[in-house]
Order: C-alpha cells, then structure tokens, then sequence
C-alpha cells in the first residue's frame, strides 16, 4: 500500500483521497511493522481506478516500483538464489509473503517455462489493474536479478487490447497477445538457469529462515487477531474492555497482550480498527452529528473523535461526511 500511496501522490492525488474507506491511517505507512489486510489494500486500489480513470497503464505503472527490496527477507532470499529458476521455486513456497493477487503456477516442459498468472480470485472490476501489477513487478525483480537480460520470450492476455497496448513492450519487454485463454507469460529456458552474480548459500538460507518465520507469524495472526477483531465489531457500539475480550477467549489479558504483540498488533489497534469502521458506516449512512457518533463510540468529546478520525483516515469526519454526500 505504501508503494502505491508513493505513486499516487507523485500523480498529485492526496493522501486523503487514496486511502479512503481503507480503515488504514497515513502514519502507518511509514511503520515497517504495520500490517494491512487484503481487503484494505484492494479498496485503495479501487480508488486509484476511480481518481485516476485514464491514466494509461496504471497496473504497469505501479508494478514498476516493487523492485526486490519491496519483499523484505523474501526479496534478499530472491537476490542470492543460485538462478533466477531457482527463485521462482523460492517466490512460489513463500507466495503470501509477495504483494500478488494473482496466483503464480510454473509449468516445466522440455523446452519452456511457462508461468500462468491466475486472476480467477481476483473481484473483476480490478482484474486487469493487478495482472498488469503483478506482471510489471515481476519483470522489475528479475531485471534486479539479471540486469542485462530478459528473461521473458513472449506474453499473453485474456484482456483485450487496450489503447495503450504499446507501453507493454515498455515494461515487459515483449508485445503480448491479447484475448488469449490465459495470462501467461513463457520464460526462456537457458536465461533462467544462468548463475546470478550475487548468489550465496548463507545469505539465502538465512534469508528462508526468515521469511519461515513471517508466515508462521502471518499465519497466527489470522487466527488470533481475526477472533478479538470479530469481537470488537460486534461490540462496537458498546465497546468491551481487554479484560472482558481477554476471559471470553480463556486467557489472562496478560498472555492476550503478549500474543497480540507478537503478531504485529495490539488490543489499543484492534479497537481502533472496529471503531473507525463503525464511524465511517454513521458517517455514510445516518444523520447523526459528529458529536453525537463520538459519543456513541465512547468520546467524551467531539474533539477527541475527530483527532481520533483523522489519525486512522487521513481527513476529518466533515470533510469524510462531504465526500460520501
């Protein structure tokens, strides 16, 4: 999301506008431990669709920017892989660790990779946007990878061609077909098993043992957090504290804390997560004052509901109310 807020506001979009109805503050995308949902990240997308509507390319664009140091320890594992075959095994065992919506599926034959990018999951109003993403990005980390070559030999599309179908060369280095069966892009064969220059055992397993870590974390965090998010959206209007959250789970609030922490969050984020969902629904939906949904969410102030607002949006609830009329 930060790469994608980086561009937009190089495009003159305001902050504001791009995280609209993401739930996801401004400051958090300077927090190298912030985390972000799916579901966050598709909205904003969604409103660069929106604000930028002919803006040619934009997927392409975007996937530009995600060069190797985007994927953290993914990215280093990437870099010192013996080939860049060898990183695309690595990409794909740790695949939720990458930005992709998209699925990645390598077919070997004897000749040819063929690397099929699958959208089925992706909403349809976004499935263009994110194939051009997540092919332009692959093509930027493999040019990290292997400066001086290209390792794609041809490339199609289920979409039609659009107007701008020439800036594909551009970032791909290879014209695609258009209205094919499937997104896929060929790799030849005898670049991709070519040493890469910085390759180094150490670096990569310490790099895997990371990137395992992470998805361990990744994956307990679904389970935990998931359950105390679910919680306080059912309570929202009447907010339960840590320790009430805490006993319903059969934890003490200590070891609910520590867990939280562990994951990359806390109960205070969680919270605030619920209650700002809840204001933006108001906001939208009823004609209730801005005083009266702070007091609903638990401010005894106005004042305190809308720095509140601000701190998760980026805007006012005023200005949030204005651009929803």
């Amino acid at each position: 999301m930060r790469l994608m807020a980086e561009f937009a506001a190089d495009k003159g979009m305001e902050a504001g506008d791009c995280l609209r109805d993401t739930g996801v503050a401004f400051a958090a995308l300077s927090d190298p431990n912030a985390t972000v949902t799916g579901t966050q990240e598709l909205q904003l997308i969604r409103n660069l669709l929106r604000h930028f509507p002919d803006e040619p390319g934009l997927g392409l664009q975007v996937g530009s920017r995600y060069h190797f140091t985007s994927f953290g320890a993914l990215g280093f594992a990437l870099m010192s892989s013996p080939s860049v075959r060898s990183a695309l095994d690595v990409a794909l065992g740790y695949f939720p660790l990458t930005f992709a919506f998209t699925r990645f599926k390598v077919e070997d034959s004897a000749t040819a990779t063929r690397l099929v990018i699958d959208d089925a999951a992706v909403p349809m109003p976004l499935r263009r946007f994110l194939v051009e993403r997540d092919s332009s990005a692959l093509v930027t980390v493999q040019r990290d990878l292997i400066p001086d070559m290209s390792v794609l030999t041809s490339a199609s599309f289920q979409f039609s061609a659009p107007e701008y179908a020439e800036m594909f060369e551009q970032y791909l280095g290879v014209l695609p077909e258009f209205d094919a069966p499937l997104n896929v892009a060929m790799l030849n064969r005898d670049v991709i098993s070519l040493p890469l220059p910085l390759a180094n055992a150490l670096t990569q397993q310490a790099a895997i043992d990371q990137c395992r870590q992470l998805l361990d974390e990744r994956i307990a965090r679904t389970q935990l957090s998931a359950q105390v998010r679910e919680r306080l959206a059912r309570g929202a209007m009447h907010m339960p504290e840590m320790e009430n959250v805490a006993n319903e789970m059969c934890l003490t609030v200590r070891t609910l804390r520590r867990r939280l922490r562990d994951e990359g969050t806390s109960f205070i984020e969680l919270r605030d997560e619920a209650r700002c969902a809840l204001a933006r629904e108001w906001l939208r939906g009823s004609k209730l004052s801005v005083g009266q949904i702070g007091e609903r969410l638990g401010y005894a102030e106005a004042t305190s509901f809308i720095n509140a607002f601000k701190r998760w949006t980026g805007e006012t609830p005023h200005v949030f109310r204005r651009h929803t009329d």
